[in-house]
C-alpha cells in the first residue's frame, strides 16, 4: 500500500515547478517512496514538458490534466481523486521541500495516530528565510481539533489555513476536499471544516515546506474578480459554523476584509464597486453585537477602514 500521496496543482508553472519536483526527488530513499499526483490545470506554457522530465526520477508519478483551468480548489480536488496513499499532503508548484522532510512528516503522524498533523513552515522571499510557527503552542500531543478554533481574539489554528502545512489521513474523505470554484481563500472553509468535524490532530515542530513569496504572477497580487472569492469562502464558514464559533468567524472575516480594503487600489473600478457592495452585505449579515465585537477587536486604524461598510456608515 502507498503510504503518502503528494498532490501538486500547477498552472503555467514552468518557471518554478522544477524546483518543487526536484525537492520531491530529494525526499525519496530506498526505504521511503511517495506517490506524486500532479494536476496540470489548463497550462499553456511548458509545464507538461517539465513534468515529463521527471518521469524517471519520480516513478510513482500520476498526471491529471484539466483541459480548462478549474482553479486551485478544483485542481486539488482533481488530485485527491486518484490519490491512493494512506496519507495525503499538498505542495504548491512554486514552493519546495527540505530533503528528508516527508519521511519525518509521515513518522510524526504514524507516531501520534491522529487524523491530521500540522507543521510550521519557512517563508522564502528572495534570499530571506523566516520560520512561521503554527499558532498552537502545545506540540507533539494529540488534541481535540475544536479546541483549536477559539478564543476569538487570539490567533488560533483556523488562522493558519495553509493546506500544504500538514499531513492528513486519506480516510478523512470529503473533509479533505475544497469548495469548488474558489480561486482565493479556498483553504479558509477547508480548515474550519477540519477543525470542526475531525476527531483528533496535533502540531509538531517541523518546518520543511519553503513557501515562496513575492512572485509577480501570484494571484494574491492580482486585483481581478477572483480576489472577491474570500466573500464566498466566508459565506460558507458562516453558513456552517456553530453559534459558539461565530465570534471567531466574524473576527476572521473583519480582519481579512480590512486587509483587502488596504489593498483596494489594485481593483479595477467595476471590481471595486462589486467589492464595496459585497463588503456591506457581509458585515450586514453578522449579528449586531457580534459585528461590534469583531470590529472593535481590530487595531483602531484597521477598524476605521471598515467604517464606510458598516450598516448606517457613510457608504451605506
Amino acid at each position: 500500500m502507498i503510504t503518502l500521496s503528494v498532490v501538486v496543482p500547477v498552472r503555467d508553472g514552468e518557471a518554478y515547478l522544477g524546483d518543487a519536483l526536484t525537492s520531491l526527488v530529494r525526499n525519496r530513499t530506498s526505504e521511503f517512496e511517495t506517490e506524486v499526483v500532479i494536476v496540470d490545470d489548463g497550462s499553456t506554457d511548458a509545464t507538461a514538458e517539465v513534468v515529463e522530465d521527471f518521469r524517471r526520477d519520480l516513478p510513482a508519478l500520476t498526471v491529471v490534466r484539466n483541459p480548462a483551468p478549474l482553479g486551485l480548489a478544483g485542481a486539488r480536488n482533481a488530485g485527491l481523486k486518484p490519490a491512493a496513499g494512506r496519507y495525503v499532503t499538498f505542495l504548491d508548484a512554486d514552493d519546495w521541500l527540505a530533503p528528508g522532510y516527508l519521511p519525518r512528516l509521515v513518522a510524526a503522524i504514524d507516531g501520534l495516530g491522529c487524523d491530521f498533523v500540522r507543521v510550521d513552515h519557512v517563508r522564502a522571499e528572495g534570499r530571506r528565510r523566516e520560520t512561521q510557527r503554527a499558532p498552537q503552542a502545545r506540540r507533539g500531543v494529540v488534541l481535540d481539533p475544536r479546541d483549536g478554533i477559539l478564543p476569538a481574539g487570539e490567533k488560533t489554528m483556523v488562522d493558519y489555513p495553509y493546506a500544504w502545512a500538514g499531513i492528513y489521513r486519506r480516510e478523512l474523505g470529503d473533509l479533505l476536499t475544497f469548495p469548488d470554484g474558489l480561486h482565493t481563500a479556498e483553504d479558509r472553509p477547508w480548515i474550519w471544516r477540519l477543525h470542526r468535524l475531525a476527531r483528533s490532530y496535533a502540531v509538531v515542530s517541523l518546518a520543511g515546506v519553503f513557501y515562496r513569496r513575492g512572485l509577480t504572477a501570484s494571484l494574491t497580487g492580482i486585483g481581478d474578480e477572483r480576489q472577491l472569492h474570500f466573500f464566498d469562502a466566508y459565506e460558507i464558514v458562516l453558513d456552517e459554523t456553530e453559534p459558539e464559533f461565530l465570534p471567531k468567524a466574524a473576527r476572521n472575516l473583519c480582519a481579512l476584509l480590512a486587509h483587502h480594503v488596504e489593498l483596494a487600489g489594485r481593483f479595477a473600478p467595476a471590481v471595486r464597486d462589486r467589492f464595496d457592495e459585497r463588503a456591506r452585505a457581509a458585515l450586514a449579515r453578522l449579528p449586531r453585537e457580534t459585528r461590534a465585537e469583531a470590529v472593535g477587536g481590530l487595531e483602531p486604524e484597521r477598524a476605521a477602514l471598515l467604517g464606510p461598510y458598516l450598516p448606517g456608515g457613510p457608504g451605506a
